[in-house]
């Protein structure tokens, strides 16, 4: 076999097994990192780059292997833009943690978040308790919204709420 072309699925077939792995262990896992977690993400990309350029270990072989990864996520995000199926299986929908100063503990167990893990990303948003949250959602990203009503001033914080979906989260 040509030495590029085995590169270059070598590359692809470990770029859709990472994609897999990460939509089976949650998403999470991509934003609420410990140092379990970025240990983890350096072991993973040691143990894969062999994988991905074999006995080819030159320059042309790495950016080879560099170019594929760029252009498999490329391929990978516009179809998920232009494909809303794709994208639904790609990512899940967002979840509500908290509404109205409740939590949701079914959500919390589903999406594996504890509850200092929550308690620690409304901290990060200014918010100094539960109850003074509006709403709180993990996003499809793995990152955490907080939307609270502060009580002194009467504004809103938040963090990466998508317009088109705000109405549909505060009914």
């Amino acid at each position: 076999m040509n030495p590029i072309l085995d590169v270059v699925v070598r590359s692809l077939c470990v770029y859709l097994f990472m994609v897999i792995a990460i939509r089976l262990f949650g998403k999470n896992q991509l934003s609420q990192l410990n140092a379990g977690d970025v240990v983890l993400l350096l072991l993973i990309s040691n143990a894969v780059q062999n994988a991905m350029v074999g006995p080819d270990t030159s320059l042309q072989g790495g950016l080879v292997a560099a170019l594929v990864l760029f252009a498999a996520n490329f391929i990978l995000k516009r179809l998920m833009f232009s494909n809303r199926k794709f994208e639904s299986f790609m990512e899940e929908d967002p979840v509500i943690l908290v509404r109205d100063g409740k939590i949701d503990e079914k959500a919390l167990n589903k999406v594996k978040i504890t509850r200092d893990e929550l308690e620690e990303a409304i901290r990060e948003h200014g918010v100094d308790g539960i109850e003074n949250v509006k709403l709180s959602i993990l996003e499809v990203d793995g990152n955490i919204s907080v939307i609270s009503e502060d009580e002194k001033s009467k504004q809103t914080h938040y963090s990466r709420i998508k317009r088109k979906n705000k109405r549909k989260y505060l009914r």
